[in-house]
């Protein structure tokens, strides 16, 4: 862990999403347990919640609303992928969400190659998702992509490269990017644990140790704040 965090320290002007959008544009969003305004909101209508995101961005005078690392949130209690009888609920969040309007290219964080891809179609899940492998300095890691459109699966292809800068996908809406506002989930994953196309973006209070450890904060590479 301290390798990956010191390796980040080094690398700059890394960015996710439209090239085009400084980060002076992007402000901070608190979607988490305590933000006592989203209880107001019915978190299983996407249109609504989309709705909030887009007048928080207009009143904030925003372009991209961040934020979500560790955040324990409501968000997923609608859906058996992180809530059911048979496993411990899941709800604290261990990527990074950049929210923006969907159609918004994505871009390769970094140097790598296409590791994996796959349609994630439970509701609540990633929808379209594609991980990137990197391999710099000699350490290997990963990042994931989540909440893509269907058309940014087309053609792709495991192990092809990809340049920093890339754009390697779009944002989806609702109906196909597992049902939330339009938005990606990045994530970068030191061990995939085997995994093709997927990997946990939620976290349990029991197994949060371990993924706090596997998957840094990605603002240690993004240096957004």
């Amino acid at each position: 862990m301290n390798k990956i965090l010191a390796l980040f320290e080094k690398i700059n002007d890394v960015k996710v999403i439209d090239a085009s959008i400084d980060y002076t544009d992007y402000v901070a969003i608190d979607l988490s347990t305590t933000n006592e305004g989203l209880s107001l909101l019915n978190l299983t209508d996407a249109n609504a919640f989309e709705h909030y995101i887009e007048e928080y961005l207009a009143k904030k005078n925003a372009k991209v609303a961040y934020g979500g690392y560790l955040e324990n949130r409501n968000l997923y209690k609608r859906s058996t992928v992180f809530n059911s009888d048979k496993s411990e609920e899941r709800n604290i969040h261990i990527g990074l969400d950049l929210w923006i309007k969907a159609g918004t290219s994505v871009l390769a964080a970094l140097d790598g190659t296409i590791h994996s891809f796959q349609n994630n179609t439970s509701l609540g899940d990633y929808g379209p998702t594609i991980i990137l492998e990197h391999q710099v300095e000699e350490i290997t890691f990963y990042t994931l992509y989540g909440h893509l459109s269907l058309d940014s699966l087309s053609g792709k292809q495991v192990g092809a490269k990809v340049t920093k800068g890339d754009v390697i996908a779009t944002l989806g809406s609702a109906p196909i990017n597992g049902d939330y506002a339009p938005h990606l989930h990045f994530q970068i994953i030191i061990d995939l644990e085997g995994k093709t196309g997927d990997y946990a973006g939620v976290s349990s209070t029991n197994t949060l140790e371990f993924y706090k450890s596997n998957c840094p904060d990605p603002n240690e590479l993004l240096k957004i704040y």
